[in-house]
């Protein structure tokens, strides 16, 4: 057989968009998704400083700007056959946590300055909502795709302040709602939560003793269960719930980089 039949019969890669793709858990998704024969796009406000690799599609993209946001999914179309994976996980919320010298990202709902309700509700929640939009206009006629939203056990109890908490019970919120409307489209949406994820800030953070990462995660483990997901062929049966990624990986026999198995977190745990 040629080369030519069998590049013929090769099928086409999954298309994959991975929002704030620069850093953190979002790089680690992308770079696994990658890895797994993903045709990955990042977007991100510094995505063309990251360090990602040149296959990864980078498209500069601050998501408080809905104009800016379209542009990127006009981009996915005119580059490819369509879009099978959205992964929202551009946040805005860890951004200054310390200011003029005090920690306020614990501090009390009153106390807590504006730019934290647009960081984690408007680039955090609202991108995702318009990020969701502009994937379901692209999925729903080929009846097929998978929406996972990156959210966290804030939403389940108090964790760190208000603002956080509202803003993953809103993306959990959100998640169970889009599935009632696109399950008729056979297209899944989760919440899937992280356990403690070996970032840039967490491994500064770590340093000085404020994390023990015994039991932590790489960040492209998450993006290894998001992969092992969307080929599960009872994925649908999953569609709207609040997935942990970890307790995922155990049951489809996943393990991280480094081989190991990070526990599932629980509510008790946190």
């Amino acid at each position: 057989m040629s080369n030519h039949l069998r590049n013929e019969e090769t099928p086409p890669a999954h298309v994959a968009l991975v929002t704030g793709a620069s850093r953190g858990v979002g790089r680690g998704i992308a770079l696994s998704l990658l890895a797994s024969g993903f045709r990955v796009y990042g977007s991100g406000r510094s995505i063309e400083q990251a360090d990602l690799p040149p296959e990864i599609r980078r498209q500069r993209c601050d998501h408080l700007n809905d104009d800016e946001t379209a542009g990127v999914f006009d981009v996915i179309r005119s580059g490819s056959s369509g879009l099978d994976l959205l992964v929202n996980c551009a946040w805005g919320g860890y951004e200054k946590m310390v200011e003029d010298g005090k920690f306020t990202w614990a501090a009390p709902f009153w106390e807590q300055p504006a730019h934290r309700w647009t960081g984690m509700m408007d680039a955090g929640v609202r991108a995702a909502f318009v990020c969701s939009a502009q994937a379901a206009r692209m999925m729903t006629p080929r009846r097929r795709g998978l929406i996972v939203n990156i959210s966290f056990w804030a939403a389940q109890r108090h964790l760190g302040n208000t603002i956080y908490g509202i803003a993953k019970a809103a993306t959990d919120k959100m998640t169970s709602d889009m599935a009632v409307e696109l399950q008729p489209f056979g297209i899944p949406v989760i919440s899937l939560y992280p356990g403690l994820v070996r970032t840039e800030s967490v491994l500064e953070a770590a340093k000085s003793g404020v994390f023990d990462l015994a039991t932590s995660e790489s960040p492209e483990f998450i993006g290894r269960v998001i992969n092992a997901l969307f080929h599960d062929p009872n994925l649908l049966a999953r569609t709207g719930q609040v997935l942990v990624a970890a307790a995922v990986a155990k049951e489809l026999g996943i393990v991280d980089v480094d081989g190991t198995s990070p526990p599932a977190l629980s509510l008790a745990d946190i």
